[in-house]
């Protein structure tokens, strides 16, 4: 999908100008250089107008003039439109600005120190606009050529400047999934910091903390994350950016979900949409950020249908800003693809989510390597639709090719997961889990038993005896005894043991609880206990009744911060909540 192109601004005489010198472009090449940033860049903006994306790459590609685009900050969302055209059409502009920063840094190696700190400051701008638009591998180039820079002197500010750098390389290597570069980074980021401690400096760590907390938070090492995230907070103080406070908000918001401290990551998450919403614009890419992890959270309380709805509204503004084939429209697709795919489990209407699964897929292969992690989750969610599908599937040809491809599909992830995260992880887990349900499907029992009991194992010694996930795992392992293997009395035993858990962390009106008193009716209905098939279909209605009281707000972004609280308001709360009541203590 095309970007999509916002309102021409300009005004109808100045418009004209504009593209007089565009019609003249050849003519007036050399003298559009020497005209004002937001006067060249509206120059540069007609060209991808009109399609001329060869004479635009041939501009962007030389970096003096990239330099002085980048100047132009209040156009950033069109400039993003065109270097996003410029790469879907093949122009690789961003290695191609990457390469030739880093050489300029190997030339200036030797010059004065303001030079190179003035290098250094254009490589920030540069790298975070990489970053911005999602060119990771780019950007990590810069940034490294960055750090290059700043270590070449042992200076107070070079130092200053090498932790910055530090966080905003840490910040790349997490969205490419280098998570062993990054951790070395985080304690490069601490040496620098430790040599400015000597000299009587500190340097604000909110960054640093929120960024380690991201990484632990995606090798599923919870505890941790959470535990970051808390220093991360008390480092929110007045003065600092906007969207340092936003993400670290965003990153303690998800390691609270995981931690299931559900009203600290409701608060927290609020805030950061309010706070972007009002700093950024509804519009803006940071806004998305924040409503994917909204959505994450509605996700993780049950409120399956509005984060649907907030997810779609996350697509929506990363389209409108990159649109074409970017790893962030990647990211919402599959996002949205999964959380589409619970939505519609009891309906089996699963073509949204397995178009959004696809299209995930389709942007990750063509700009990532077949082998870069990011497939795993995506895949393993066309996976779980594709079975779906299957199931319901009446021609037995198709309903096998299904399963074959899902099976093929989860298999691949599992190995890049384990490739990545090794054995003893949730997100291995997870994929031992989704291929337990599969083989259940495919009518291969024994071997379904097998992945339940491991990533039932797995799951219990990192997050403890009654988390979600572990529910979950055990919900499936009950449903295969129960209507495949006539285990019933293991099947009840673990029915019970997952609605306990359910019951525990979201209420009556869990929508998990659902499959689980089906197959409770089933049960006892099989083993001839009447009562109890009688007492489970009240159990059951009671819950429908409930259901459809719960969750009555028509749209959830109605509700956030509609009384804005402010940020040091927001961040005392959390850790006087936090210093108040310790959180439940995960095994491993």
């Amino acid at each position: 999908m095309a970007a999509v192109e916002l309102e021409w601004i300009p005004e109808t005489l100045y418009n004209t100008a504009i593209s007089a010198v565009v019609d003249n472009y050849s003519r007036s090449r050399r003298d559009i250089r020497s005209l004002p940033e937001n006067i060249q860049f509206d120059v540069y903006y007609k060209l991808y107008q009109q399609g001329r994306l060869c004479q635009l790459g041939g501009e962007f590609c030389e970096l003096e003039v990239f330099a002085k685009v980048l100047r132009a900050s209040d156009k950033r969302h069109l400039l993003h439109h065109c270097f996003q055209a410029l790469m879907d059409h093949g122009v690789k502009v961003a290695s191609v600005l990457a390469n030739s920063f880093s050489r300029r840094c190997s030339y200036i190696a030797e010059s004065d120190a303001h030079v190179k700190e003035k290098a250094v400051q254009f490589g920030f701008v540069l790298g975070g606009f990489l970053s911005d638009a999602g060119w990771y591998g780019d950007a990590e180039k810069v940034f490294l050529s960055c750090l290059q820079l700043c270590t070449l002197h042992s200076e107070v500010l070079h130092c200053f400047r090498a932790v910055e750098c530090c966080v905003r390389l840490l910040h790349v290597r997490n969205g490419n999934c280098k998570y062993h570069l990054g951790e070395e980074t985080f304690k490069l980021a601490q040496s620098y910091m430790d040599k400015l401690a000597k000299h009587g400096h500190l340097a604000n760590k909110a960054a640093l903390y929120g960024e380690l907390c991201a990484l632990l938070f995606a090798k599923s090492h919870y505890d941790e994350a959470y535990r970051w995230c808390i220093e991360a907070m008390k480092e929110i103080s007045p003065g600092l950016p906007v969207k340092v406070v936003v993400d670290v908000l965003r990153q303690a918001s998800k390691a609270c979900v995981v931690k299931r401290e559900f009203r600290k990551a409701e608060q927290l998450i609020k805030h950061a949409v309010f706070l972007a919403r009002e700093h950024f614009g509804h519009k803006h890419p940071k806004y998305s950020d924040t409503l994917l992890d909204y959505g994450f959270y509605l996700l993780n309380v049950d409120n399956i249908c509005q984060s649907v709805a907030i997810y779609q509204t996350a697509l929506d503004i990363r389209q409108s800003v990159f649109g074409g084939k970017n790893i962030h429209v990647a990211t919402a697709h599959e996002d949205l693809a999964y959380s589409s795919y619970v939505h519609q489990y009891s309906s089996g209407k699963f073509d949204n989510a397995l178009f959004h699964a696809e299209r995930a897929i389709d942007i990750i292969t063509h700009i990532l390597p077949e082998d870069h992690l990011l497939l795993a989750s995506s895949k393993r969610v066309k996976a779980l639709i594709l079975e779906e599908i299957a199931i319901d599937c009446h021609n037995k040809e198709t309903e096998e090719r299904l399963l074959q491809e899902a099976h093929d599909l989860h298999l691949s992830s599992l190995q890049l997961a384990k490739k990545a995260f090794g054995e003893f992880n949730v997100q291995t887990a997870k994929h031992y889990g989704n291929l337990g349900r599969l083989y259940q499907s495919m009518r291969k029992f024994k071997e379904a038993e097998e992945m339940h009991i491991k990533a039932i194992q797995i799951k219990e010694q990192l997050l403890g005896h009654e988390d979600y996930e572990v529910a979950l795992s055990v919900g499936h392992l009950a449903s295969l005894y129960n209507y495949d293997m006539n285990q019933y009395e293991d099947a009840e035993r673990l029915y019970l043991r997952s609605i306990a858990i359910g019951k525990k962390l979201f209420g009556e009106g869990y929508s998990g609880l659902e499959y689980d008193y089906r197959g409770l009716i089933k049960l006892y209905n099989s083993v001839g206990n009447y009562e109890k098939v009688f007492e489970y279909h009240n159990v059951l209605s009671n819950w429908n009744r409930l259901r459809d009281r719960q969750f009555a707000v028509a749209d959830a972004l109605e509700d956030v911060n509609t009384t804005p609280q402010q940020t040091q308001e927001v961040v005392q709360a959390f850790l006087l909540a936090q210093s108040l009541g310790p959180i439940r203590p995960c095994l491993g």
